[in-house]
């Protein structure tokens, strides 16, 4: 019986890391892709988790047909995971909001809270049920509580891996999910026919379990799973002639036709329009830069350049050399796929070189000049854009341009709507170009404002007149760019409504590991879309780490002033203890994902990775401390080394990647931080993970019951977690940046560890 529990127990771990993973990923194309909805999507899974282990779970212990109940929990697992990924994939359609259009923050909250409520909680339910089922067949006491949680995260490292290199790139949501279905119904199987009590429930869940698994070999081999899939995506995208749907390792990419129209989508927001273009914004965002230059010859096009934008390049007859980066080639398989004579004349052009890298990367590794470079990219809405606006990028981009060249980057403009979150947006990136380039000018527009910035002062002088001259000097026949749209544009009195547009605004700017830019673009979108939560955005703007350092003093003196008389209050500190672990956690894994994103820009392809080794980390802790559990006579003492470490690991880690991020450009240093990344990850699950079976055989010492200990410990640790993805994700990272996030995390460590030390202290 133990041998088939120890299979059902990592057939869960594997199942959790792929439920996760999979949901994860279709939330995240909902969510256009912005990176600071995985620690909302992971704070509600933890949540959740929290919930369906310490009630759920404990209610399903104390039946008396645990094997029974722990089946059939499994099944409403399984057959929730398929029915959630069809909810997400038409999740837009239920709250309302069109193809294209952003989801706002608290609506991702929500959204993904009800999306993951039952798979989540009946996993949580799995883990203290597996706990209390494990310790009737081994030794009740904390090593069942250890052995439980290594075979579960041990399933979950077999489920990181297989799902990054063999499910992930060769099939879809739905094969996954039901071949998980088949995976999970067959251990069932095996375990109910492993213990021989006849039972009339168990012969009907053996019925039912048999049933389920043939329908979903009938989901997996007869193409039910791919029917699921169609009709899904026809329903995402209701109304839609949907000639192309697919995810590759840098997103997801939907292709409609409308009438001869060709739109394509990245994570659900317009990428481009072919054969016909949006004319007016490609002729301003072309044409103004390059009428601006003396003599453009040499252009650089990171990102957004085929479907007008390189074609408006070519119209300029001194042009020898385009270089056009675009980060996923599935985007140019697919423009090939659909060709127009507009992107064929385009991609086919001598004069064009496409180049399948990064831009960010790209603009590191060579060693060419350029007249001007252009950014498709036109908002730093995610951290993979924010990278194009920070003023790493742009010492790199103003390396690249010669002594006349321009810079040319777009932002979300209006000459009518200003709201706070607007002139933030705009302003922290016009202070960052500022810092770096001597002159900037500013073209405002309806909804894109142009910034034009250059080490020349030529940029700062160009007027209606010089341009319509050059216009008509190198004969380019427009459509909307015209001698009076020009006259209007470039009116003088736009650069003065522009500084007193950003007066009041912040003056800050924007850097890789502390995004600001991402953080005021995210707080723009939600006061179009929920303007209810501008107060709040305000709010956690004005965050900074004297508030932890206020926040950490008050906690400690009232610790201090009440633990005479109040210790029992209290308690012994594990739980906390466990809590701030969970935070902390949870703050080095999205930490680590944030500053891998910021670096390489696809993170959307190592995210299983990064978990693994996260959770290979957590096994590797919590095996080790469990073996070593017998052998350990002053756990308490133990425990606060533990604690310690973890400190100084938080302290420790945003400053190697502070001080090997400006080396990311080396071909060696750009190799080893990828390796350095996984070994961070797998170190601070370690810490994580060693201290779950050592809390669990301090707190049993105080005669608490080990289910009640297992549900209370997990419980503290996933609400930490739910709070460091919720507070850390959203806030902490984006507003204090690396370093200050991490600060934050040591003061919160500091006061979980004087709280037990001095338990300690009083109970030796």
């Amino acid at each position: 019986m133990k041998t088939p529990l120890g299979i059902a127990i990592l057939t869960m771990g594997f199942s959790s890391l792929v439920a996760q993973m999979v949901l994860l990923r279709e939330l995240l194309i909902v969510f256009s892709g912005n990176e600071l909805s995985i620690g909302i999507i992971l704070a509600n899974w933890l949540i959740l988790e929290a919930f369906g282990c310490y009630f759920l779970g404990k209610k399903a212990e104390n039946t008396k047909n645990k094997i029974e109940t722990f089946a059939g929990i499994t099944i409403f697992f399984s057959l929730s995971l398929l029915v959630a990924v069809y909810l997400t994939r038409i999740l837009k359609s239920i709250l309302g909001i069109s193809i294209g259009e952003t989801v706002g923050f608290l609506p991702m909250l929500y959204s993904s809270f009800l999306i993951l409520l039952p798979v989540s909680i009946s996993h949580g339910a799995l883990f203290s049920l597996s706990c209390k089922i494990y310790s009737l067949f081994s030794a009740r006491d904390a090593s069942s509580i250890g052995k439980v949680y290594v075979y579960e995260t041990v399933g979950m490292i077999f489920g990181g891996i297989i799902l990054t290199f063999l499910l992930i790139p060769y099939f879809h949501s739905f094969q996954i999910t039901a071949g998980l279905a088949l995976l999970n119904f067959l251990v069932l199987l095996v375990l109910l026919a492993s213990y021989h009590e006849p039972r009339m429930l168990k012969k009907i869940t053996t019925v039912i379990c048999g049933l389920l698994l043939a329908f979903s070999g009938y989901l997996l081999f007869a193409g039910g799973a791919d029917k699921l899939h169609h009709l899904s995506i026809n329903a995402q995208w209701k109304n839609h002639n949907i000639v192309h749907y697919q995810n590759s390792i840098y997103g997801n990419i939907c292709v409609v036709e409308r009438e001869g129209q060709y739109i394509f989508f990245s994570n659900g927001i317009v990428n481009l329009i072919t054969p016909i273009p949006d004319i007016a914004f490609v002729e301003e965002f072309v044409h103004l830069p390059l009428l601006a230059h003396p003599d453009p010859r040499r252009v650089l096009i990171l990102g957004g350049g085929a479907g007008g934008v390189i074609n408006g390049i070519l119209k300029h007859p001194t042009i020898e050399l385009v270089e056009y980066t675009e980060l996923d080639p599935l985007l140019l398989n697919l423009i090939r796929k659909f060709p127009t004579p507009l992107t064929e004349d385009e991609l086919t052009d001598r004069r064009v070189r496409v180049k399948h890298i990064d831009g960010h990367r790209f603009i590191r590794m060579t060693e060419n000049k350029y007249d001007l470079i252009l950014v498709g990219q036109l908002n730093p809405s995610d951290l993979q854009t924010n990278r194009f606006f920070t003023k790493e990028f742009f010492s790199l981009a103003k390396e690249r341009l010669d002594e006349d060249g321009i810079l040319v980057i777009g932002l979300p403009g209006s000459l009518s709507y200003l709201s706070d979150e607007l002139r933030n947006l705009n302003g922290n990136i016009f202070n960052t170009l500022k810092s770096v380039f001597p002159y900037v000018r500013v073209i405002p527009g309806e909804d894109t404002n142009l910034f034009l910035s250059s080490n020349s002062e030529e940029v700062s002088l160009i007027d209606t007149a010089l341009i319509i001259d050059r216009l008509d000097e190198r004969n380019i026949k427009t459509e909307v760019l015209v001698p009076w749209h020009i006259e209007k544009k470039l009116h003088p009195g736009w650069q003065e409504w522009f500084s007193r547009f950003l007066e009041g605004g912040t003056q800050k700017i924007n850097r890789d590991l502390m995004p600001l830019g991402l953080f005021y673009s995210v707080s723009y979108w939600n006061a179009l879309y929920a303007p209810y939560l501008s107060g709040l955005f305000r709010w956690f703007e004005g965050i900074d780490l004297w508030m932890f350092f206020a926040l950490f003093v008050f906690f400690v003196t009232i610790f201090f002033l009440l633990r005479s008389k109040h210790m029992k209050l209290f308690g012994s500190g594990v739980p906390l203890c466990i809590a701030t672990t969970g935070f902390a956690g949870m703050l080095f894994y999205l930490g680590l994902i944030f500053t891998f994103q910021s670096i390489y820009g696809y993170v959307f392809s190592w995210i299983g990775l990064l978990t693994t080794s996260f959770m290979a980390g957590a096994a590797g802790g919590a095996m080790i401390m469990t073996s070593f559990l017998p052998q350990i006579k002053n756990c308490m003492k133990f425990f606060i080394k533990t604690d310690l470490t973890i400190i100084c690991f938080s302290l420790g880690l945003p400053f190697i990647f502070l001080m090997l991020h400006p080396h990311s450009g080396s071909p060696d240093i750009f190799f080893f931080l990828k390796i350095l990344f996984l070994v961070m990850s797998f170190i601070g699950g370690f810490l994580t993970g060693a201290q779950f079976p050592l809390a669990s055989k301090i707190h049993l010492r105080d005669d608490t019951s080990l289910s009640k200990t297992a549900g209370l410990l997990y419980s503290s640790d996933l609400l930490g977690g739910w709070l460091g993805g919720i507070v850390g994700g959203v806030v902490l990272l984006p507003v204090l940046g690396l370093l200050g996030s991490f600060v934050a995390v040591v003061l919160l460590k500091l006061w979980s560890f004087i709280i037990i030390t001095t338990y300690a202290r009083a109970t030796s």
